[in-house]
């Protein structure tokens, strides 16, 4: 009898990259302890994905329950039983429970049947969305864990949301019966540029840096969005397709995304919306003005609520300690969305926009200009590729700087600086482009007068050197050779750390 040929292995089942992670779940896991983890990260950055093909690799017992968007208490303990059941009795479901305490209950006898040498592990997915008001959830877990799962070695419990804030507030940074009990966070970040690149070829897409850096510039790192990519299309196309066609996945995301965040989502999507107008950034004094929300904490905390979801960064220019604070948009995708999709969004809905639409615009001077300062904030996210490359001491402390006199004097901004341990600072220049950049007797000039106004306000005593980080590389000039000590590319963003 003729030999079975293997079947090949969905290669969707491979997860890719998340080495860390991965190393850090199985220790987790393999503990002869109980663990309590809480895993968040920005909406459709790969958490469940990770969670569920990680422990599908373990002889455990997989308990995994999703909360229900928007759904209610009933429903939520409904959907409970029904995994139960599916989990530990391979029955339909199990008669709902009304209240969490005995829904809690329920579980903890389930997993007293599990043989005594197997691990169980509790996956609580979308766990914010389980909360709802008055259900008391938050009460039985902390009765549950405290009085009954702690004591067993067995348990591993993943507690796992999209809504950041949310698991930050109330299971990492607990006041009352949860207090300490978390043993590990796991903050799950969107794809470096290698783990992109990495995601693509294991889909047999073969695009060089250049047009992977396009596209990231749309997308980020956020692998849902990477998975709509189809073989054979050039980033331009892809764009056209995902972005620009009535049917496209990415047409309707932005208001999906803050609707599954955030019960009230217009004071955040206002105050977004004022930030990526301001594409080198806006102080939170000025973003409270312009926004006319109330100026107080409940302003401060929704703009500290954006930042734990990954859709802003705030940034204290170098020297300025925590005075002058401002944001920056630091999602790609919404960034792009607010800019380039938004305002056409009725014109795509009547399929107005004819394919090849994109393409048209990329080769327009306003897009030129995007994809340099979304180069930078790539830049940002890539800090380790750029330290290995500038052979900078790791210890060394990360900023940028900007000046913006109130007279007639010059202002100027240094896009990234690195403040190092040796006495020395690294003033770096970020340029996107499509050919090798070349620095011409002009821009020395501006580059040297950059870093006297620098030197001077900031009345540093340390020596200054100037990096370059480009795209396609440097230009051996005259001046480059006499100004640049180093630089970085984009062959070296993509490089695995």
């Amino acid at each position: 009898m003729a030999k079975k040929k293997a079947e090949p292995k969905d290669v969707s089942e491979k997860i890719i990259g998340r080495l860390r992670e991965q190393e850090l779940l199985r220790d987790l896991v393999e503990s002869k302890k109980s663990e309590f983890i809480a895993v968040y990260g920005r909406r459709r950055v790969g958490k469940t994905y990770l969670i569920k093909n990680l422990m599908s690799s373990f002889p455990c017992v997989f308990f995994h329950v999703t909360g229900l968007q928007k759904g209610s208490s009933k429903e939520q303990l409904k959907e409970f039983a029904k995994q139960i059941g599916k989990t530990f009795y391979q029955s339909p479901s199990l008669v709902p429970q009304k209240q969490w305490v005995d829904a809690f209950e329920d579980l903890t006898e389930a997993i007293n049947a599990v043989p005594k040498e197997k691990t169980v592990v509790l996956f609580f997915d979308e766990f914010p969305w389980m909360a709802t008001p008055r259900s008391k959830l938050l009460t039985a877990l902390e009765l549950y864990w405290n009085r009954y799962w702690v004591f067993d070695k067995r348990v591993k419990l993943i507690i796992c949301g999209s809504a950041t804030s949310w698991i930050i507030d109330n299971i990492i940074n607990n006041k009352g019966g949860l207090h300490n009990r978390v043993t590990r966070t796991i903050h799950l970040k969107p794809f470096s540029l290698h783990e992109t690149e990495s995601y693509l070829k294991e889909h047999q897409i073969h695009l060089k840096h250049r047009q992977i850096l396009d596209l990231y510039t749309v997308l980020g790192g956020v692998p849902l969005y990477w998975s709509f990519v189809r073989k054979g299309l050039s980033a331009h196309q892809c764009i056209d397709e995902l972005c620009f066609q009535s049917d496209g996945p990415l047409v309707k995301e932005f208001e999906r995304l803050f609707e599954s965040l955030f019960e009230n989502p217009k004071p955040y999507t206002d105050l977004i919306r004022i930030i990526a107008k301001h594409r080198y950034g806006v102080g939170q004094s000025k973003l409270i003005e312009i926004s006319k929300l109330p100026d107080g904490g409940g302003t401060v905390q929704r703009l500290h609520q954006l930042e734990e979801a990954g859709f802003i960064t705030g940034l204290v220019p170098y020297g300025h300690k925590d005075r002058g604070v401002y944001y920056v948009i630091d999602d790609e995708y919404s960034l792009f969305y607010l800019r380039w999709i938004e305002p056409i969004l009725k014109t795509i809905a009547k399929k107005a926009v004819n394919k090849g639409f994109w393409l048209s615009q990329s080769n327009q001077s306003a897009w030129k200009i995007w994809a340099s300062l979304a180069f930078e904030s790539i830049c940002y996210k890539h800090l380790d590729q750029i330290r290995k490359a500038l052979n900078i001491d790791p210890g060394s402390t990360v900023g940028t700087w900007r000046y913006s006199p109130k007279d007639e004097q010059e202002g100027t901004q240094i896009d990234l600086l690195f403040d190092r341990l040796d006495g020395s600072i690294t003033l770096c220049e970020i340029k996107c482009s499509d050919k090798q950049f070349a620095i011409d007797k002009s821009y020395s000039q501006d580059l040297l007068k950059k870093m006297e106004i620098f030197r001077k306000q900031t009345r540093t005593k340390k020596q200054l050197f100037l990096s370059m980080i480009t795209t396609m590389g440097l230009k051996p000039t005259m001046y480059s050779e006499e100004l640049v000590a180093n630089q970085a590319t984009l062959e070296d963003l993509f490089k695995e750390i």
